[in-house]
């Protein structure tokens, strides 16, 4: 596909370890849900995207979780 000069949208390198393996296939492999699905992502591209922006993202999803399971107790 050429994005003529875009990011590239299909398998990004941000998503991508160096053995090929991409995030989706972590996220697939053990089920996570929406919420884990997330926090991996976030963390995992936060080196190669935005940095400390990324986690904090990832935070608002691992907050969302305890939230939910406080209420469960």
């Amino acid at each position: 596909m050429d994005y003529t000069g875009k990011e590239e949208l299909v398998n990004p390198d941000r998503y991508t370890a160096s053995n090929g393996m991409q995030v989706f296939d972590v996220i697939d492999a053990f089920g996570l849900d929406y919420y884990v699905g997330n926090v991996v992502k976030y963390v995992v591209r936060h080196k190669k995207k935005n940095g400390v922006e990324d986690l904090k993202k990832a935070r608002v999803y691992l907050d969302h979780m305890i939230s939910k399971y406080e209420q469960e107790d």
